[in-house]
């Protein structure tokens, strides 16, 4: 039996054929970022420029060298949160963020920071503007940070509404694009973002081991790690410079190689076909569950307001059982259980059992989902 791949929340795959090859022929050319004046180092000092100006394009940016690479969307959001918030700040979240967010801030609080939730709507999962607005207002804040799309919702955040007003009132605005980036038109200048941190693994096709932050001109973030950045090599203080600065150690150069593959193909499919397609198979995902006795289906009701990920739940079993047979029985791959979000199930009251979560991507066929939704039809009448 084929196996079907419907866990693209988690990370993307398949990956283009471009990514495998990018990845092994760096793998195999040798040379290190800023290590070196010899033609193997130049070229991988290329290769990041390059990665570069792709991720300002893609996000419209005015200055590519606001780009950090990280390891993951969890270590750009750490460096945008202990980088930049001191004892005595204040900052607004909402109820819906991902344990990447909420663990850093939780200890930032024990460090003294003022941090704020805004409960989402239970049933969408959306966030009420008015009421950022307001605990925004109420006292004087230092940042807003939002997941722009939830991993277990699917709920699709209305920055339009929320970057361009904090920058009227001069608070910073953070996006979280883990599930977004890649299948969401995001443009950080219209958008109103100053920090915007996101994985490579995921809607950018890129392999595990990657992810940039973004931060806009005038931020000054502490650097999260300290150490060789290839440059300024006579001196034992860490640069000033950016993208230096926050890019201590060697850089994953194949990772960032497949990266720099990946964005490549999201610019030839378009972002706009991505989000239809990302659409249609919410569309058809909706339609599907929602016929099907005992299933609750979780997050917007709309299409439009969504993202790749959908959760649900059949009445009386459990969402690990339900994971559990369709891998077993149908070769089927989704996610279950909490996925590191626990206040997002708590908003919409899945806490502590969690739901079976099904996202594909844009390598999904119809096919595949009408089969995922034939063995759910099945497994709900055992």
């Amino acid at each position: 039996m084929k196996r079907i791949y419907l866990d693209n929340a988690a990370t993307s795959f398949p990956k283009p054929d471009s990514v495998y090859q990018a990845v092994m022929e760096t793998l195999q050319g040798g040379g290190s970022a800023g290590r070196g004046s010899h033609q193997q180092a130049l070229a991988v000092d290329r290769l990041l420029f390059d990665t570069r100006e792709l991720l300002a394009e893609r996000f419209n940016a005015e200055n590519s060298h606001h780009f950090v690479f990280t390891a993951s969307a969890t270590m750009a959001i750490n460096l945008a949160l202990f980088g930049l918030l001191t004892a005595g700040d204040r900052v607004v979240t909402t109820s819906m963020e991902h344990n990447a967010v909420m663990r850093p801030l939780r200890a930032l609080r024990e460090r003294g920071v003022d941090v704020v939730q805004v409960n989402s709507d239970p049933v969408s999962g959306i966030l009420d503007v008015a009421a950022v607005k307001q605990a925004c207002l109420a006292q004087p804040t230092r940042l807003l940070c939002v997941s722009h799309c939830s991993n277990v919702s699917g709920s699709l955040q209305p920055i339009d509404q929320l970057g361009p007003w904090c920058h009227q009132q001069g608070i910073i605005f953070m996006l979280d694009a883990a599930q977004s980036a890649g299948t969401i038109p995001i443009d950080i200048q219209a958008d109103g973002i100053d920090l915007l941190a996101a994985p490579g693994h995921k809607g950018l096709f890129g392999p595990q081991g990657t992810g940039f932050l973004y931060f806009s001109k005038g931020l000054e973030l502490i650097p999260l790690m300290y150490g060789g950045t290839g440059t300024q090599s006579g001196s034992d203080r860490q640069p000033e410079q950016s993208p230096e600065r926050y890019e201590s150690g060697t850089q994953n150069s194949p990772g960032l190689a497949g990266l720099k593959a990946g964005l490549e193909f999201v610019r030839q499919i378009g972002i706009d076909a991505i989000r239809e397609r990302d659409r249609l198979h919410g569309e058809k995902l909706l339609s599907g569950l929602q016929s099907i006795d005992r299933v609750q289906v979780y997050g917007p009701g709309d299409p439009e307001q969504r993202c790749g990920a959908l959760s649900f739940n059949i009445s009386g079993r459990d969402p690990a059982e339900i994971g559990f047979i369709l891998d077993r029985d149908f070769c089927i791959a989704v996610r279950v259980g909490l996925h590191c979000a626990p206040n997002a199930h708590r908003t919409i009251g899945t806490y502590p059992g969690g739901t079976v979560r099904v996202s594909p991507g844009w390598l999904s066929t119809d096919d595949e989902i009408d089969t995922f939704i034939d063995a759910i039809k099945r497994i709900s009448q055992t």
